[in-house]
């Protein structure tokens, strides 16, 4: 049991029932979102942890205001909004909630995924718009159609489950996935060129980091087929928005 003065600041929108929890353990919980930059370093110099979402930046400027702070925890996936080698320098503990969206979005990958191949914004518009072009949106089916996965973490893995049961065949780029474990999901590892190059569907799922800033760039661009559809449901600094504006047009 926590003592009854150890101070959790949440600093972003983080919904009441995930609080309770900690107030029920005997944290004391402060909750108060959208505050400038000075009102939150003022804010959190009494606490002992953190809390956040992807809006506030983590930086040491705010690590060195909270003087008696330990852990920062990050409600969600990503620490890019974390600057994890200061918090690490401090001694500061950084975790995170691995499992906290994988389904929610792979499932939302999914529904990109079917609403590019049939179409669905461009009929949405047009019916909205009182035509009926039936033809014109017939699209295309999944099945048989090849997916490409960059990055087989949770949500890769399990974006990966529900393609198969769309009957799609599934290429992927993680060079920390071994081939027997792409054998147990049911794919097939090849180079990021290689899915890039094969793909009638690409999806990109790895943690936005130096090496994978801009990972779908120019050249990966150059790689693919004409027509293919990309889904980004990850970090958006993970496609090259040049590249991908040179490669559209």
């Amino acid at each position: 049991m926590p003592s009854a003065f150890m101070k959790i600041f949440v600093a972003d929108d983080v919904s009441e029932s995930g609080l309770e929890p900690l107030r029920s353990a005997g944290f004391v919980v402060e909750k108060r979102t959208g505050l400038a930059t000075d009102d939150l370093l003022e804010a959190v110099r009494d606490c002992e942890g953190l809390v956040v979402r992807s809006e506030t930046k983590v930086t040491p400027v705010l690590m060195d205001a909270a003087k008696g702070l330990r852990v920062i925890g990050r409600a969600g996936v990503g620490f890019d909004n974390i600057d994890v080698a200061a918090a690490t320098a401090r001694g500061l503990v950084v975790m995170n909630a691995p499992d906290g969206n994988t389904i929610t979005t792979a499932e939302h990958t999914i529904a990109l995924l079917v609403s590019l191949a049939r179409r669905v914004p461009q009929a949405n518009d047009s019916l909205r718009e009182g035509r009926w072009e039936r033809k014109r949106f017939i699209g295309v089916e999944l099945q048989g159609k090849t997916l490409g996965i960059v990055g087989l973490g949770r949500i890769g893995r399990t974006v990966a489950a529900r393609a198969r049961a769309f009957g799609m065949n599934i290429v992927a780029y993680d060079p920390f996935v071994q081939p027997e474990q792409a054998r147990d999901m049911e794919l097939e590892l090849a180079t990021l060129d290689e899915v890039c190059a094969r793909a009638d569907f690409l999806t990109v799922h790895t943690p936005l980091t130096a090496e994978t800033r801009g990972i779908i760039g120019a050249q990966a661009f150059q790689k693919m087929k004409r027509g293919v559809r990309v889904v980004n449901c990850a970090r958006g600094g993970l496609v090259d928005e040049r590249a991908l504006f040179d490669a559209i047009n």
